[in-house]
């Protein structure tokens, strides 16, 4: 006989904590099933891990820098033993917090254990069967390992399993240019690795306009990282005890391999048929604009749902789902605005379009474009690499999208995003004064140069 729930939360990454403790508050009794790492991708392998491998790879950049700002640091030795120490206890005090949030949760019950449906409404949890009228997915995703020639006969990394790596790689493959294979060249080339990047696409970031791309190609070459695009028709091989990655009649050889090429959700596994829940091609649960599937009384929020794969938008989703059911609060999906960062240093901020879709929209546009180097408080930190660039739509005057990409650009794009959401036009930042020095303060002066582009 099947343990009876009022609602069921399958997953404890970014949204489904939260969302148990408020189906619990409102006197939902509840189970929260993990099979695996409480906090999710975020918490253990995602962005709390690399953002703090990231602040260790920029103190030691920063101390071999040391000559710019008139000290010298001596000879920079990175002990990535204590850099994942670090990095590990980290992730611990953020895991531990989140069991110890779940466990006392007020009428929600923590069951352990790999969740899939049986039947409409019905679970099957390691040969428990568990009911409830409401279910709730947040199962996330994983990365995507591609079909490649050769892979399975060399050792290989990906996000997850980088994050055991304890001693600097002498060469470093990563196949993926894009957000997450960027963010751990620049990082592996800071600790001492040599690093090569391969794309198989002529382009890095395709998401982004070609001077942003332009710019972060040349920061990470700055600083020693080997970029090759267009690498079609990829193959792996051993070469001894190295690795050797072909592709257009080039061969690479490293001493590891590192696979950042996209992401998958965690539904194959999930029995999405016997729940009668829809999902597209790749195996992303269709949902509506207020995270429904298609069965009734099932909803999915987070990467599986196929609505933005960032922890930021998960935490919206069940912001979503919760306003909808308990504060008579129509919130939706398509409210939103596309924002996500690069985090190499420096990073890169975006809101909005880019500067393609908003050519292809139709509007009459204004465009904005200064350079790091005119902004004082970066002439002063030292960091001028990269720029600010602002669409505006020339007919309503309202904020279209931005990329900044400079120092603090990643917190900095923030006012931009602010103004977009309260539909004010430019002006009401451009006419704003704002504290000296900072890069912020340039802001309006970027907005008072807007051209017709």
């Amino acid at each position: 006989m099947a343990d009876r729930f009022d609602a069921i939360v399958i997953g404890a990454g970014q949204a489904g904590p939260a969302l148990a403790a408020r189906l619990g508050t409102e006197g939902l009794k509840t189970a929260i099933i993990e099979r695996k790492l409480m906090g999710g991708t975020c918490v253990n392998v995602g962005c709390i891990p690399t953002k703090t491998l990231i602040a260790s790879a920029r103190a030691v950049h920063t101390a071999r820098r040391g000559g710019e700002y008139g000290f010298t640091a001596g000879d920079v030795r990175v002990d990535l033993k204590a850099v994942k120490a670090r990095k590990d206890g980290i992730v611990k005090h953020s895991s531990d917090g989140v069991t110890n949030w779940v466990g006392g949760m007020k009428n929600v019950t923590l069951i352990r254990g790999h969740a899939r449906f049986t039947a409409p409404q019905t679970l099957d949890v390691d040969g428990r069967a568990l009911q409830a009228d409401k279910i709730f997915l947040n199962v996330g995703g994983r990365a995507l390992v591609p079909d490649i020639p050769g892979l399975k006969d060399v050792p290989f990394l990906t996000n997850s399993s980088m994050m055991d790596v304890d001693r600097v790689p002498e060469h470093l493959i990563i196949v993926g240019g894009s957000y997450i294979g960027l963010e751990f060249a620049q990082m592996y080339r800071r600790f001492g690795a040599e690093v090569t990047v391969i794309e198989k696409f002529p382009k890095l970031l395709p998401r982004e306009d070609d001077d942003v791309v332009a710019e972060i190609r040349a920061i990470l070459e700055r600083e020693g990282v080997g970029i090759f695009l267009g690498a079609e028709d990829l193959r792996v091989s051993k070469s001894g005890e190295r690795i050797s990655v072909n592709f257009a009649g080039k061969s690479i050889e490293g001493s590891h391999l590192l696979f950042a090429v996209g992401r998958v959700p965690n539904t194959d596994d999930l029995g999405m048929k016997e729940a009668g829940i829809a999902a597209d091609a790749r195996g992303f649960i269709t949902v509506d604009d207020q995270c429904r599937t298609s069965a009734e009384g099932v909803w999915c929020m987070g990467d599986a749902n196929g609505k933005g794969a960032f922890t930021h938008t998960s935490w919206n989703d069940f912001e979503i789902v919760a306003a909808n059911l308990f504060d008579n609060d129509p919130r939706k999906i398509s409210d939103r605005i596309p924002c996500y960062a690069l985090f190499i240093d420096p990073p890169l901020g975006r809101v909005g379009m880019n500067e393609a879709e908003a050519k292809k929209s139709g509007r009459k546009l204004l465009r904005g474009k200064m350079l790091m180097t005119r902004i004082g408080r970066a002439r002063e930190m030292g960091e001028t690499q990269g720029f600010m660039k602002v669409l505006v739509d020339a007919d309503t005057k309202e904020l279209l999208g931005a990329a900044i990409l400079g120092l603090n650009g990643d917190e900095i794009v923030h006012s931009m995003l602010d103004m977009m959401y309260a539909k004010q036009p430019y002006t009401t930042i451009q006419r704003a004064v704002h504290i000296h020095p900072t890069v912020t303060e340039l802001i309006p002066t970027l907005l008072g140069n807007l051209r017709p582009s």
